[in-house]
């Protein structure tokens, strides 16, 4: 992505590019995206905490979903990353892949809603790459975060012993896409007007849980953000940290709408905790540190729910309901093959 100075001679990726991404590289190291390439300083005693997640009309979002919440999900999903691993957001680099009808006012709202989240979230454009597609769009981000000198939240920091929590509400994005899908789903579930845009907010607009990242830093052994479900991500989490988990199913943080939806359809269980497009923060914490943690949740505004244990073994998560019965998931995990 590089928007030379403007010239008769300039392309019309050179004046897309200045028109439409100069304004969000604001990091001196972008170098107002006229060279072929970003520098930046890694901040004494610090370390990169690098991640890319991209997202594809038809598969990551409803191909006529309104470009705001495509730029919005696209940069919130990889500060979701970084918020798991306790990373402070430093800067992104974007790679967009464009149909000839986005190219006009569509982009213009894209990098309007990509430039506020941006600046909200202290999260700068350093560079990237502009193409185009005859097909689908497609938006891929490149994140990088700090973190002190050897003090990323690893997958595999969790320890027997260690209490699981979650932040926010589990399954709301999962209901969300089946809404959006089948509509008439609202009635069936007896969902309320709010009730049924709360489930499509949370599907379109993930709210990473950044303001906790440094608290998760203190005081987490191991974690990570949940984006392809619960339960998916938290046996990845066991085979990586060769531990087991319980969870209590009853304990799981649901929202009111999901609540309804699930007393209506208990079947439901299944798609809310394997469903994906959570972009809460699954975490380990040894029982001392969990009050300081609570605290800093409360502080930062984050709400927060134990929901089982860790144990020794050899790394398998177990799911729990009102009997004792472990749960069995038709997919245990959102998966793109």
């Amino acid at each position: 992505m590089v928007a030379r100075k403007k010239t008769s001679r300039d392309s019309a990726e050179d004046r897309l590019i200045a028109r439409h991404f100069r304004p969000l590289a604001t990091h001196p190291g972008a170098l107002g995206l006229v060279d072929d390439a970003a520098v930046i300083t890694v901040p004494p005693g610090r370390e990169l905490v690098l991640t890319a997640d991209g997202v594809i009309a038809g598969v990551h979002f409803f191909p006529d979903d309104p470009p705001e919440s495509v730029a919005r999900k696209a940069l919130r999903i990889n500060l979701s990353d970084l918020a798991g691993k306790g990373a402070r957001p430093l800067g992104f680099l974007l790679s967009i892949a464009l149909t000839r009808a986005q190219r006009g006012g569509w982009l213009k709202r894209f990098t309007a809603a990509l430039g506020a989240d941006a600046k909200k979230f202290r999260f700068p454009l350093l560079g990237g790459d502009t193409d185009r597609t005859p097909a689908r769009v497609t938006v891929t981000i490149a994140a990088f975060g700090t973190v002190p000198r050897g003090t990323m939240v690893r997958r595999d920091g969790a320890r027997a012993g260690d209490l699981v929590l979650v932040t926010g509400t589990i399954g709301d994005a999962a209901l969300g896409v089946i809404l959006r899908r089948d509509p008439a789903a609202a009635k069936r579930w007896g969902l309320d007007r709010r009730m049924r845009e709360h489930l499509e907010r949370r599907y379109l607009v993930p709210q990473p849980r950044n303001a906790l990242a440094e608290a998760l830093r203190r005081s987490a052994n191991g974690g990570m953000d949940i984006s392809d479900g619960l339960a998916g991500d938290l046996a990845k989490m066991c085979r990586t940290a060769r531990v087991d988990a319980i969870i209590d199913v009853a304990r799981v943080p649901l929202s009111r709408a999901a609540r309804a939806a699930l007393a209506a359809e208990p079947a439901l269980i299944d798609k809310i905790l394997t469903g994906g497009d959570d972009f809460e923060v699954l975490v380990s914490v040894p029982p001392r540190k969990l009050a300081a943690l609570r605290k800093a949740a409360r502080a930062a505004g984050v709400a927060l729910t134990e929901i089982g244990r860790f144990a020794k073994g050899p790394g398998t998560a177990r799911f729990l309901d009102a009997q004792g019965r472990a749960l069995k998931f038709a997919r245990p995990s959102y998966s793109h093959f």
